[in-house]
């Protein structure tokens, strides 16, 4: 299986489908790269070169006890793209990743990104603070963290109704889907998923998408139970210059896969 070794000896497992542009894909928590087969597969059959990383702890690669921070999320995604040479790169974020690609334009610049996309993605803080009073209390995460330690089996399999709008009146999302999120977080290391948690929700990207000066398209949906729009795409959309911010009503957290055709049409049309 084809990887790259970081600076500090960390294995990282990626896929590459396809010739042409690249695009390079960084995945939610607590899943890996499969999460975007969906949009994978529909743009590499379209004269696009896709990549996509299991994040350090996640999937595939290895599990190391430590690094598992936006900053270091960030460099190896550096890493892996000076490994592969990526040129005039299209970089896209779901949730976590959203902030990975945050993080590692905030760290390395757009030299060699060409556009970016985030996704139901966490920027530009998820924890409520005085000067960010949208966002959420320390107690949501503190449950996560609690429900993680104590059954993350079978957190994680609850965990997938919210992530796909399953609890939903008149949700249509099958148990293969839902199946498909556990068994990906199951492959992460316990003290990734766990660490992840303080990454994903006490990381303040505000300063990161200062640095965006690139075209950057973010799609959220306004039923995100896991993201809540208010404190993430809002106001991403009036940070990043020139950003275009795109609503789906209804929509879930996880609408890569529910409303795949709808998102993979809009990647088209936006990197086209």
């Amino acid at each position: 299986m084809p990887r790259i070794t970081t600076k500090d000896g960390t294995q990282i497992y990626y896929k590459d489908w396809g010739k042409g542009q690249p695009i390079v894909f960084s995945h939610g928590w607590p899943l890996s790269g499969d999460a975007w087969e969906d949009q994978m597969i529909f743009l590499a059959a379209r004269g696009y070169r896709c990549i996509a990383h299991d994040r350090r702890g996640h999937g595939r690669s290895d599990q190391p006890w430590e690094g598992n921070n936006l900053d270091t999320y960030a460099d190896d995604l550096a890493e892996l793209a000076a490994a592969l040479d990526l040129r005039d790169a299209i970089h896209v974020g779901h949730s976590t990743g959203g902030g990975e690609v945050a993080r590692y334009i905030g760290r390395h610049g757009t030299k060699g990104v060409a556009k970016a996309v985030l996704i139901g993605a966490i920027p530009p803080l998820m924890l409520k603070t005085t000067s960010n009073p949208a966002g959420l209390p320390i107690e949501v995460f503190d449950q996560l963290r609690t429900a993680v330690l104590a059954d993350r089996s079978q957190f994680f399999k609850d965990l997938s109704a919210p992530f796909y709008g399953a609890n939903r009146a008149g949700a249509d999302v099958s148990q293969g889907l839902r199946d498909s999120f556990w068994m990906q977080g199951m492959l992460a290391g316990h003290k990734a998923v766990y660490d992840c948690i303080k990454a994903f929700s006490e990381t303040d990207l505000t300063e990161d998408l200062k640095r965006f000066d690139i075209p950057t398209l973010i799609l959220h949906g306004d039923d995100d139970q896991i993201v809540p729009i208010g404190a993430s795409a809002h106001l991403s959309s009036k940070i990043v210059k020139g950003s275009k911010l795109v609503v789906y009503a209804g929509a879930p957290h996880g609408m890569c896969s529910t409303l795949k055709g709808r998102v993979n049409d809009e990647l088209l049309s936006f990197i086209g």
